[in-house]
């Protein structure tokens, strides 16, 4: 049974499924590029809320962000991960399975900037999970002309601050731990300077984002990636959002489809929310085919379908990129879009 707060071990096994495939080298592995019509740059930054005390370590609340950007076409190709979290990686699958240390992105550090302002988005990743196994939704939307920064949420999380790297700890309260990344993501709003913004995550992010919408009201829009919502830990299946939000499940959960019609929690998000909502499903797909591991698993060896289904992954990952562009394209800036109408790529359904 798939629950946000068991993500921890869908990505061990996920990874660690790996360790039976003998190979000579690493495999390596690469991203599918942006399509949109911008250059992307990047940029981290270490923020600390001295304001706020970190539960687990009684220090000020540390984070690890970034941001990307539309870009001039300048700076140098970013690796996907840095050192320390591909380390933890490559310590998951057993050294010299996969290449996480030398997969490289399509953003640019020290990218100059394009002039003018853009509308913003966050993105919160699901437990266990680096912020970069979103990279290849996140470069598609900054490509689009957003500014999207990313968050990562110790200590469910590997993260590499400027002095250490910090790894992700088991056996936490998973209320507590939501109610942290809730938390940060408002400080993020306020150490930014944003507002009126988009924000989306998967699993566990997923929950993150309805819970920060009841929270804070900055948040205009947002969508939950396969991520379940269980009322014992948050909001949001009690209460649900007034303003838009979307749904995207893959595969099964408990044996039901991943979607309002089947789970408990999303039915009784979807019931309670008030606002413009959609629920579009990929029969097909696995609860990580909505992070990078849909594309990267497939180019090492092994059966990875019981993670990322049988979907064809250039097709999801299209799907992904149509959908998430779109919904937010309509809700913080007005485009209007058909593909909420119909079916608009064959590789999901809509559910009404």
């Amino acid at each position: 049974m798939r629950k946000t707060m068991i993500a921890a071990a869908v990505v061990v096994a996920t990874l660690t499924g790996l360790t039976g495939v003998a190979a000579a080298d690493p495999a390596p592995m690469s991203l599918p590029g942006p399509t949109g019509p911008f250059p992307v740059g990047t940029k981290e930054l270490h923020l600390v809320d001295h304001d706020r005390v970190d539960p687990w370590t009684g220090e000020p609340r540390e984070m690890m962000v970034s941001l990307w950007y539309p870009s001039a076409r300048d700076g140098r190709r970013t690796r996907q991960f840095s050192p320390g979290v591909a380390a933890y990686y490559d310590d998951l699958v057993g050294p010299g399975k996969a290449d996480f240390a030398g997969t490289t992105t399509h953003a640019r550090t020290g990218a100059t900037p394009l002039p003018g302002r853009r509308p913003a988005i966050l993105y919160s990743p699901g437990a266990m999970q680096s912020r970069f196994l979103g990279t290849t939704l996140v470069e598609e939307l900054a490509s689009r002309g957003y500014l999207v920064v990313g968050m990562d949420h110790t200590p469910i999380a590997p993260v590499q601050f400027p002095d250490r790297v910090e790894l992700p700890k088991a056996g936490l309260d998973a209320a507590r731990v939501l109610a942290e990344r809730v938390r940060d993501t408002s400080f993020v709003l306020d150490k930014l300077g944003l507002s009126e913004v988009g924000m989306f995550g998967h699993s566990m992010g997923g929950f993150t984002t309805a819970d920060a919408m009841i929270a804070d009201p900055r948040i205009k829009a947002g969508i939950n990636l396969d991520g379940s919502m269980d009322p014992r830990y948050g909001n949001a299946a009690r209460a649900g959002v007034t303003r838009p939000f979307l749904l995207m499940g893959g595969g099964t959960s408990s044996g039901k489809p991943r979607n309002h019609r089947y789970n408990d929690d999303w039915a009784a998000f979807w019931t309670a929310s008030t606002g413009w909502k959609r629920d579009v499903y990929f029969p097909a797909a696995e609860h990580m085919s909505f992070t990078d591991t849909q594309v990267m698993l497939p180019q090492v060896p092994g059966d990875h379908t019981s993670m990322i289904g049988t979907i064809d992954p250039c097709g999801s990952l299209a799907a992904q990129r149509k959908y998430v562009s779109a919904f937010f394209d309509l809700h913080l800036r007005g485009r209007p879009t058909t593909v909420f109408d119909r079916a608009a790529h064959p590789v999901v359904e809509l559910i009404p």
